[in-house]
């Protein structure tokens, strides 16, 4: 069983920034790709990015290509979303997840791949 807690979310004004973090429990972690995905209200859940075991390779939404940052540190079984240039519609709960096999990047945009998920982690901006 893994457990995984998000913190970091928070209120802030459009432009801003926050840094998201995900710490996992678990003696695994560092074989298995690391996502985030979020969930405005009324919208279904959706890819953000995600991150090779390694970290060597991450993957980005269009949406969040050039003003997220998905990293993780593998000594603290952390994953990190640093968020920047926020916009209203970056609105949402924010989850990360685990993804079930290890050493696969297989559809690593797909929630059907991932197994272990936190509780989320709610970002608001507003305008």
């Amino acid at each position: 069983q893994v457990l995984l807690v998000e913190s970091g979310g928070g209120l802030v004004q459009a432009g801003g920034s926050l840094r998201l973090s995900c710490a996992a429990s678990g003696r695994t972690f560092s074989r298995h790709v690391m996502g985030w995905f979020r969930q405005a209200p009324g919208k279904e859940r959706e890819f953000v990015a995600a991150i090779s075991w390694a970290g060597g390779n991450a993957y980005y939404a269009d949406s969040v290509q050039g003003r997220f940052t998905i990293s993780r540190d593998n000594a603290k079984n952390t994953v990190y979303l640093q968020v920047n240039s926020l916009k209203p519609e970056d609105t949402a709960v924010y989850y990360c997840a685990e993804k079930r096999l290890e050493y696969s990047t297989r559809r690593y945009y797909s929630q059907d791949e991932y197994n272990y998920w936190g509780q989320g982690t709610q970002v608001t901006v507003s305008s």
